[in-house]
């Protein structure tokens, strides 16, 4: 989740300028987005300063946690553990990233670009931080932890990081962002981009649970949080008369 996060917010270079006609509201860009930015960022990687979350998970260290005790909706995940799927999930939301800054800077103004940036930056980063919080807070055990893998895995404070899903609520952050963006900046192709990117937010999420990291009910949180920053950064970000 971590490197994910931290490619995520990579991708959006600074972006060449070329000639566009501006249309719709403009986002302003200012050094608060910077301490804005930088604050979540601050609060991103605290956990992993700070060894959060502090001893081991309740079960899973001696024996398997017992399967029962999750939603019946959530055992599918207990029956796939690819390595692949897990691959190309990261694969994926660096593509779902890379699209949204193509899409959101590509050709537009060096103005009304640095506002898209920044205002991808800021959705990036507080759902970075919000996400790596609520996985301290809840301590969501791993599927791991229900097999017979779960005595080796349980020494990794991650294994009880589940929910919600950092890869599904960036990968919504990115698609969210964008479309609220798009729509009302009037910017071309952006039905065709809008389903492209949740198409691939989907499949982002399908693939966590297929790598056996994440339940269905991880990436659903993890895509309800991710459009919810995603829409509020896009929609309350000061612009510019």
């Amino acid at each position: 989740m971590r490197w994910s996060a931290v490619a995520w917010m990579l991708l959006f270079a600074v972006p060449r300028a070329r000639a566009h006609a501006q249309a719709g509201p403009i986002y302003r860009a200012s050094w608060w987005d910077a301490a804005s930015v930088g604050a979540a960022g601050a609060l991103f990687v605290l956990p992993t300063v700070l060894d959060l979350p502090k001893g081991p998970p309740s079960c899973g260290s001696t024996a398997p946690c017992d399967p029962a005790t999750i939603p019946t909706v959530d055992r599918s995940a207990l029956h796939t553990f690819s390595d692949g799927a897990g691959t190309a999930s990261t694969a994926l939301l660096a593509g779902v990233a890379g699209l949204t800054a193509f899409a959101s800077l590509q050709g537009l103004p060096a103005r009304q670009a640095r506002g898209n940036f920044v205002m991808l930056a800021n959705a990036a980063a507080w759902t970075a931080a919000s996400t790596e919080w609520l996985k301290v807070v809840i301590r969501r055990k791993r599927p791991v932890l229900y097999t017979s893998g779960a005595a080796a895995a349980a020494a990794d404070r991650e294994s009880q990081q589940s929910l919600p899903s950092g890869h599904a609520s960036l990968a919504f952050a990115a698609a969210t962002s964008y479309l609220v963006l798009a729509r009302r900046q009037h910017l071309p192709h952006r039905t065709r981009n809008a389903i492209l990117l949740y198409a691939g937010a989907v499949g982002v999420s399908a693939l966590r649970v297929a790598a056996g990291k994440h339940f269905p009910t991880d990436v659903a949180a993890g895509a309800a949080l991710g459009s919810g920053i995603g829409w509020l950064s896009a929609t309350v970000h000061p612009t510019s008369p």
